[in-house]
This record gives structure tokens, sequence and C-alpha cells, in this order.
């Protein structure tokens, strides 16, 4: 059933169309993924759908009774709410139906039992039945938990919660209403891997109808059901998860490609015919029609080479070509009987690192499991509670925090940048353009003016930059598009030197790592690979780890006498010779070819064909036997019917 239709849409922001003629159903249970680069209009697509804002044009039609959620990066702004409250407020219209419903059995239990109060009685039961009965709040705090937020936090008030948790927050809210329609603009972000996979496993069992904008491809690969692409003004709907939507573009891309090929081959034969006939009488009729067939070709063309410049244009993204680091000693990092602590509560217990020379290493583990702590306690940033760490020979390292602590802000952008590379003012203005701070606005910008997009944008610049041979990267694709995301991903898998990487994209980690360190039970546990090896190794330990059910012991059957195994028939025998004595005679005449005057050869060759002559005719007399056996047995057997 269709929760939401959408028909021509069109926006326009100062006159200029953002978006024109998007059309999308959406069914109840149908995940779909807007895609498309920044500034394409997917979270202004969202808040029109919501009616937050205006369309120029088209029509949004929706199911009756269509309830809807939003979800986006905004933070909330009641902040005197618990988080328990705030959670319950985006489910309004449900506490409206419950007063009513206790306000309708205290009117019944009064005695008023007319048809029109039994009938509302019925009507908002039934309304509190759609939306999933009585135990809506239970479900609301059990998404909260879900989202990795313990029961203490449900009553502590919103003003008390970091940035992150405030977006995990509007998260839970959302999913709190039981909407029919809901709509999702990054909800990955902030989460960790187990809170991943639970939103995972809550979208695609969820009873609705989900549009989703996100930047995780494992995430939009485990939950999409289809694709609805928003690029250069134009919209494209795709039917299919979002692999098989990458490949389709891919192959549109070609074909568009072809066609352009092939009609430019069709333009310049038609045009060397209307060259060579257009001035002639008996031709002239013949070339007129050549032209014009000609202009309906470049038509064509015009369409498919737009087509094609729309699917690989370059988009501006971010830069990423780390310069060729300095050789180090074999061991990068050695960490032995390492103890962390954040303030009182103890994160590590004896833990043990160690880092090899060109080593790819990711680093997991769930929210406050100590990830970041221990990347600032390997680099000296913070001193252990107890252990010793060890950088190897000649190592030089980069540290990109997850918070941009380590900015230079006593100047501009451009300031920051040659301070911290060394660069000289022309180097360091184009390492700026290429992570898209360009123009003169933009360098003297003061860094303590910028966004957190920008200052994380300013931060891998410096990285990038800086030379070094091990780089330690905390949560690098915080607001990077699915393009910067993969341009990353390139750049560190060629990186020669060390890499240790903190990161909740799977799809990166999975990429870049040869090896995963998980933090477990406060130690420090390696494994083999990326994530999807470490997933495997996890769930074949798990189930290795569950005992077999116990049961009584199975009685051995006694071996069945093996049937004798029927040796060739002589008809199969003939058969295999034949094909002998047929590539025999083929060798003979290759060498009759080069020598006919060798008698050997040709005696050989005369006896060998006769031998075939022979067995042909065997052959042909055991074929005409099987017939004959195979014909009585279905004239015996009525059962039997020939293929």
């Amino acid at each position: 059933m269709a929760v939401l239709i959408a028909s021509n849409l069109r926006k326009e922001l100062s006159g200029t169309p953002l978006f024109d003629a998007v059309s999308v159903t959406v069914n109840r249970r149908d995940r779909v993924a807007l895609a498309g680069p920044n500034g394409a209009g997917k979270t202004t697509l969202l808040r029109a759908i919501t009616g937050e804002i205006s369309v120029e044009g088209g029509e949004l039609a929706f199911a009756k009774g269509t309830r809807i959620a939003l979800h986006d990066q905004r933070p909330p702004r009641e902040r005197r709410l618990t988080l328990r409250e705030y959670a319950l407020s985006g489910a309004a219209d449900l506490v409206a139906i419950e007063e009513e419903l206790r306000r309708l059995e205290s009117a019944m239990a009064a005695g008023e039992h007319d048809q029109r109060t039994l009938r509302r009685y019925a009507e908002t039961q039934a309304r509190l039945e759609h939306a999933g009965g009585w135990n809506w709040r239970d479900r609301a705090a059990a998404a909260l938990r879900g989202l990795g937020f313990s029961e203490g936090d449900l009553d502590r008030p919103l003003g008390t919660f970091s940035g992150g948790e405030l977006t995990r927050a509007s998260l839970g809210r959302a999913l709190a209403g039981d909407p029919d329609l809901l709509l999702l603009d990054e909800p990955t972000n902030h989460l960790d891997v187990d809170s991943l996979e639970w939103l995972e496993q809550e979208l695609t069992s969820l009873d609705a109808a989900i549009v989703i904008v996100a930047h995780d491809r494992w995430f939009l690969e485990a939950v999409s059901t289809a694709v609805l692409e928003l690029d250069g003004g134009r919209s494209f709907f795709f039917a299919g998860p979002w692999h098989e939507w990458r490949r389709e573009k891919a192959g549109r891309a070609t074909h568009a490609a072809k066609t352009v090929a092939r009609v430019d081959e069709d333009i310049e034969r038609l045009e060397r015919f209307v060259e060579r006939f257009r001035y002639k009488k008996s031709k002239a009729k013949q070339a007129q029609a050549k032209l014009k067939q000609i202009g309906r070709l470049r038509k064509e063309r015009g369409t498919a080479a737009d087509e094609l410049h729309q699917l690989t244009r370059r988009r501006r993204t971010l830069g990423f070509e780390f310069l060729k680091p300095a050789r180090s000693g074999r061991v990068v990092l050695e960490a032995d009987a390492l103890d962390v602590a954040a303030g009182e509560k103890p994160l590590l217990d004896g833990a043990a690192l160690v880092l090899e020379r060109g080593e790819h290493v990711a680093l997991v583990g769930p929210n406050g499991s100590g990830k970041t702590t221990l990347l600032e306690t390997v680099l000296g940033k913070r001193a252990p509670a107890a252990g010793a760490i060890k950088l190897g020979h000649g190592v030089q390292p980069a540290y990109f925090s997850q918070h941009e602590i380590e900015l230079d802000e006593r100047g501009s952008v451009l300031s920051c940048a040659m301070a911290m590379t060394g660069l000289q003012r022309p180097q360091a203005q184009a390492l700026l353009g290429r992570f898209l701070f360009s123009g003169w606005d933009e360098h003297e910008k003061p860094v303590t003016a910028l966004s957190g997009g920008e200052r994380r944008r300013l931060a891998l610049a410096v990285v990038v930059a800086s030379g070094a041979n091990l780089l330690v990267l905390d949560e690098p694709t915080n607001h990077l598009d699915l393009e910067s995301r993969e341009a990353l991903e390139a750049a560190l898998e060629a990186f020669p030197g060390t890499v240790l990487l903190v990161s909740h994209d799977r799809a990166l980690l999975d990429a870049v790592a040869e090896r995963t360190v998980a933090v477990e039970e406060r130690t420090l546990r390696s494994y083999d690979g990326g994530w999807a090896d470490l997933v495997r190794t996890r769930a074949e330990t798990t189930t290795a780890a569950v005992p077999a059910p116990a049961t009584e012991p199975a009685r051995v059957p006694k071996p069945k006498p093996s049937k004798a195994r029927r040796g060739p028939t002589e008809l199969e025998r003939v058969e295999t010779r034949i094909g002998e004595l047929e590539r025999h005679i083929a060798s003979l005449e290759a060498a009759l070819a080069a020598d006919w005057t060798d008698m050997d050869t040709l005696t050989s060759h005369r006896a060998a064909r006769d031998e075939l002559q022979s067995q042909l005719a065997r052959w042909e007399e055991l074929f005409e036997e099987e017939q004959t056996k195979l014909g009585q047995t279905r004239r015996s057997d009525p059962g039997l019917t020939q293929v």
C-alpha cells in the first residue's frame, strides 16, 4: 500500500531550480535511500515531505491517517526536558489518544453508554492499536536503549548530554512514535557499531515506509530496498538495493558512452555521403534526407552526451594525496602491560599493542570503551595508569583527533596550514584548495570561526601534508560525503606507511585494515583481516562455544553391502577404441602430408583405417542390439515413456 506519492516536485532557491520533476511512490516497508552529492536537495526534500518548507510545484499525497516522523541533524530546542520526556514528545498524538481513552472510560463508568460514546471509544482504541497498542512507551524506551542509552540516562535533562548524544536522542524520538512514514537524515552519525547493527535490524523489521539520507555505505547496503537519486536538478528512481544501483549507474554511463560513439560514427558516415552527392542531381533528394537524419542524430547524441556528463562529471571532492613518508624502524609502536583510565574509570588492564612498519590496523570497540583515550595515551598526550609505551626509530606520527583539538587556533586558516605543515604560502594555498578552502575570504577566515565540518577538513589537510609515516586517525569520515569517503579509502589503501584507524564506517574498516584490534573485556585482542573477517571469526567462535544438545547415542547402522561397480559395456569399449583410432589416423595423415613416401607410415595408416572400419561395423551391430533390447523392455513395461 502506498504511504507517500510525490508527483513532479519542484523546489527553487532564489529562483534557481534545486530539483525538478521529482516523482516517487513509497509503499509500506519500502526503504528508499536518497542519493546524490552534497547540495542536491536531499535534506530539503525530506523537510518538504513533512510540510516544514514549501515547494514551487508538484503534489504530495499521503495515505489516510499517515503519521510522519523526521530525524535530522538539528539538536533539540527544549533542553529542560528529560530524555524520556523528549522521546515521548515525538508521539504527542499517542499521548492524546491515551488521554481520550481514559476520559471515555471515566464517562462509561459514570453510566454513559450511548451509541456515540461507544463508537468514539471503539474508534479511539482502534487508532491506538494501529500505533502498536498500550506498550508503545516500553518500545520507546527500548529504542533509546538500543541506541546506547542506559536506564539511568532516561531521566537526565537534555542539557546534560553531549552533541552526539543529543543526535542519538533525536533518532530515538523519531522511532518512539511508531510512525507510518519515517524520514531519517544521517541517522548513523555518532552511533557505534553495536548501535548501527541494532538500527539496521530495527529498520528492516519496521512496518513503515522509510526514506533515508546517509553516507554509511555498509548501512545503506544492509537497509535500502530502492534508491532515489538527485543530481543536477534531476531525479532517477531505481527499484533495487544500493549495490545494484551503483552497478546500474555504471552501466548507464557505459551505455551512454557507447551511444555517443555509435552516433558519431553514423553522423560521420552520413556527412561523407552528403558531401559527395549533395550537388549531383540524381542524388540531391537522398542527400537532403540524409541531412534531416543527421539533425535527428545530433539531437540523440546531445541527449546521450548530457547523460554521460551527468554520470561521469568530477565533483569537488577532498584531495587525499599523502606525501611519501620517510622509512621508519621495523617496530613502529610497542605498548606492554598497559593500564588506561579516564579519571576514576578503568578502561584497559594489562593491554599490549605492537605495530610494525607498513601495517594498516583498525581499532574497534563500543562507545566509551577507551579507543580515543588509548590513541592519546600511545601518542604521549595522556599518561598511562601503568605500563610502558615506546615509539620506534624514525617514527613521525600525525594525529587526526575526533575533536580537532590539534589545530593551531591563533590565526587564519592559511596561517594555520603554513605553521602546522611547514609549507610556503603558494603550496599551502594549493593544499587548502584541494580541501575546498578557495579564495581570499576562505583562507583568511579565523580558525576559531570555522564550523565543525570545516575544522575537520582543515585537520585532514594538515595530516595529508604532514609527511608522517604513522597516521593515527580517529573517526576521519565524520562529515564527509560518499565521494570523499571513497577518496580517503583509496588513499589509505595506497599509503605505504603505518596506519592506526578508529572508525564506525565498516566499509572503510573492511577496505583499509589488514589487522583488527578489538577492545574486549578491558583488554586488546587482535584478529587478522578487516571488519568482515572480524565478524566471521566472532560468529565461528560463538558457534563453537555453544555445546551440542545432549542426545542418546545414535545407533550405528550396519553397512549395506555395496553393489559391484559396473564395468564398461562392449558398446562403450568399442566407442572408446573408435575415438583412439580416429586420433591415431589423424596423426598418421599429418605425417604423410609431410612425407608421403614413408612406407612404414603408409602401412600403419592402412592398418588403422581397416581396424576403424571393422570397429564401426561392430559398433553398428551392438547399437542395433541395444535398441532392440530397449524396445522389448518398453513393450513389457507400459509405464515407461520415451523422453
